[in-house]
């Protein structure tokens, strides 16, 4: 990481694209306007992996076209499509997010009854003087206990990564974006 002495900023990590022509940095089985067209696969992954391998530096997208294709009409296109291209990998990401916000809560009520009915059931085998129903007692108690950790693993770990994904994709979408002469 380079610090600029005269501003004291971080300096921006400029991530580099090469290409031939401008349609291979976009998914050809994608009927969209240009503007809207989706990115290849293989794009998305690098500049999304460069991305992460950036951490919270800011970054810059350098893609470097030979002339012929930077003096084509879609080569003005080339930034707006891929920050659209992001804001909906952004927005896919927050629905899944919210998703799975719905499917905790949901499944922390059918948790949290299912579990009100083991210790209802556990309580009555409780008083039964027969040694089966300490076994099965203490089996509802356990099976209880397991049925709450689904929505625990949403709430204390599952989140994380897709919120992750969501700022990720959020700064993806701002991305400064450069277009190059090919050397």
């Amino acid at each position: 990481m380079a610090v600029n002495p005269v501003t004291d900023k971080v300096d921006t990590v400029a991530v580099e694209l090469r290409l031939d022509r401008v349609l291979r940095l976009y998914n050809s089985l994608d009927p969209a306007p240009f503007h809207e067209k989706e990115l290849e696969a293989a794009a998305d992954d690098y500049i999304v992996g460069s991305a992460e391998d950036a951490g919270g530096r800011p970054i810059r997208l350098v893609i470097m076209l030979p002339h012929d294709e930077l003096a084509r009409p879609e080569a003005s296109q080339v930034p707006v499509s891929i920050r659209h291209h992001f804001e909906l990998r952004r927005d896919s990401e927050r629905r899944h997010l919210r998703n799975m916000w719905w499917r905790g809560r949901t499944s922390l009520l059918v948790g949290l009854a299912f579990l009100a009915v083991c210790l209802l059931a556990r309580n009555f085998l409780a008083a039964s003087p027969f040694p089966l129903s300490q076994v099965l007692s203490e089996g509802l108690l356990i099976v209880g206990w397991v049925a709450m950790w689904g929505p625990l693993d949403i709430f204390l770990y599952g989140w994380w990564p897709i919120y992750s994904r969501c700022r990720l994709f959020d700064r993806l979408a701002r991305l400064d974006i450069e277009l190059r002469p090919l050397r």
